[in-house]
């Protein structure tokens, strides 16, 4: 009857993800009442920075900086992944921290700024202020629901593999092997389940932003033609990343970065 250790494993697994699951789902819901009016509509808009945090979180906005003043003719950045200062007044808390980053010899590696840009007071000063206003997702809340998806997603190859082992191994005489497959089918269909539904009804997942910061991304330019201008460009940057840059010469410099820092290091 060893089989049935390896449903009990299988009941465990999916059992406990899809749970974190739909705590993480009742998290997200909870969050975000002061954002939307009434009506249901946004009642304020977002700034670039505000719309890059919630989009890729600290890094994004390091990035959508460094993008703003390379275009401004304020920062220089090479195709060989370096950052130059052209004009070392920042206009406003994010842009100084880049500057302070880069150093007072006014040049230094894209990778090491963006990381202490990301980690600097300004940004820490932009994620508390959106999640005060239920834009974004309070950190050390447990799984976003973006993690605990994540987490549903492996329990189904699991289950999956408990149940093919269990009907490789002799079973007892009289147990037909399809009755045993039945039996793990259901905990796989509790987890195929779970997706199905966190796919209709909390889909996008984002690690960054509440359901009300969502709803205001999803208002915002996702793409820019070549007559956008200066904002809706950088509109882009900030919710799409560094894949929305159009200059050969900036992709080559970011993707310089990526080099030094890994390639799942974009999805921040």
């Amino acid at each position: 009857m060893f089989w049935v250790l390896l449903l009990l494993l299988a009941w465990a697994v999916a059992g406990v993800t899809c749970t974190r699951l739909c705590l993480a789902a009742a998290r997200a819901a909870g969050t975000g009442g002061p954002a939307t009016a009434g009506t249901g509509r946004p009642d304020r808009d977002l700034t670039l920075y505000e719309a890059a945090f919630l989009s890729g979180g600290p890094r994004r906005v390091a990035d959508v900086t460094l993008v703003a003043m390379a275009r401004q003719r304020r920062l220089l950045l090479a195709r060989t992944g370096w950052a130059t200062v052209v004009d070392p007044r920042g206009r406003d808390e994010v842009e100084r921290s880049v500057i302070g980053a880069i150093g007072p010899e006014g040049q230094a590696p894209i990778a090491p700024v963006r990381a202490a840009a990301a980690t600097a007071d300004a940004v820490r000063n932009i994620a508390d202020r959106l999640v005060r206003a239920g834009l974004a997702v309070p950190d050390g809340e447990g799984s976003t629901i973006a993690d605990a998806v994540r987490q549903v997603r492996l329990a189904v190859p699991v289950v999956a593999g408990l149940g093919a082992a269990a009907l490789l191994m002799p079973v007892p005489a009289g147990m037909p092997r399809p009755l045993i497959a039945l039996w793990f089918a259901l905990p796989l269909i509790l987890a195929l389940g779970c997706l199905a539904i966190a796919r209709f009804e909390v889909h996008p997942y984002s690690r960054w932003a509440s359901p009300a910061g969502q709803r205001l991304l999803g208002a915002l330019p996702r793409r820019a033609d070549g007559t956008a201008d200066d904002r809706t460009y950088l509109t882009c940057v900030a919710v799409r990343g560094i894949r929305a840059v159009g200059e050969p010469d900036l992709r080559a410099a970011f993707a310089h970065r990526e080099w030094h820092l890994g390639p799942d290091d974009e999805r921040q």
